[in-house]
């Protein structure tokens, strides 16, 4: 079921022609007198895996809190990439402090700037929050709306960044496999209320260019920081991940780990590549 920000997102999607030198809204989505819900955050940790005590927050958790102002940016006039198919490509995590469920947190997010891609137009998104006015948590976020492109921007001039090269990393070692439902992707759609519809169904994803629905980026680095973290939560942080390839669900995948790198990957496929600092 659409939400009405998923709604409007949806009717406003066909009116809007992604470029990297679009305008982008200026102004700062806010929300003051924030407190974490003890059972949301227990329903985020249970399909997250996180073993962390009760009252701390997850690395990736105040993500889940500033997600509606993420939606209510990307769902204005002023925002130029339509909201459909938006893919989540990479996310840096900078936590100054742990913080719990006794924290009220003062939360915003803003558009920081659009970049070329070769495969369309990335926009980047940073969220904030912050404790009495002191800066306790950011993230900046990648979302890329595919699109056809060309090798040079016609109206700036700037190059279109080159094609990444496939990672001929040696491969981490192996830790554990998890098997991923089908229903995956509307089960942490509920926790995080990000219902976008290539996560939710075959149908809808397919509409949407996936051959099947497809597992939430933020699922997969918080799965991969549960097991990285195991049963603590780091005071102070330093998280960067990037989504190299969609998640297709069902599927089996493994993660991997050495030191402070992780990834998540099926076959010789790499989902995910991460550090945590």
């Amino acid at each position: 079921m659409l939400t009405p920000l998923l709604l409007r997102g949806a009717i406003l999607s066909p009116l809007k022609r992604p470029r990297p030198d679009a305008p982008l809204p200026a102004d700062h989505q806010t929300l003051t007198a924030v407190r974490p819900r003890a059972a949301d955050l227990a329903a985020y940790s249970r399909i997250c895996g996180y073993r962390t005590p009760q009252h701390t927050l997850p690395l990736t958790y105040p993500h889940v809190l500033g997600f509606p102002l993420a939606m209510r940016l990307m769902t204005t006039r002023a925002f130029p990439l339509p909201l459909l198919g938006l893919v989540h490509t990479s996310i840096e995590i900078t936590q100054h402090r742990a913080l719990t469920t006794a924290d009220t947190l003062e939360l915003s997010v803003h558009a920081a700037r659009l970049t070329p891609h070769r495969r369309g137009t990335e926009a980047t998104l940073v969220t904030e929050a912050r404790v009495d006015g002191t800066p306790v948590w950011t993230s900046s976020s990648t979302y890329l709306a595919r699109h056809r492109t060309t090798a040079t921007t016609a109206t700036t001039g700037t190059p279109a960044p080159p094609p990444r090269k496939s990672d001929d990393a040696t491969p981490l070692p192996a830790r554990t496999e998890w098997q991923l439902p089908p229903d995956l992707g509307r089960r942490y759609g509920a926790v995080s209320g990000d219902r976008n519809p290539i996560h939710l169904h075959p149908l809808t994803a397919r509409l949407l260019g996936f051959p099947r629905a497809i597992a939430h980026g933020m699922w997969t680095a918080a799965r991969c920081l549960a097991e990285h973290t195991e049963y603590e939560t780091p005071e102070t942080a330093r998280v960067q991940v990037d989504f190299k390839a969609p998640v297709l669900l069902p599927t089996t995948v493994t993660y991997a780990a050495e030191g402070s790198a992780f990834e998540l990957r099926s076959g010789e496929r790499t989902h995910l590549t991460g550090t945590l600092r």
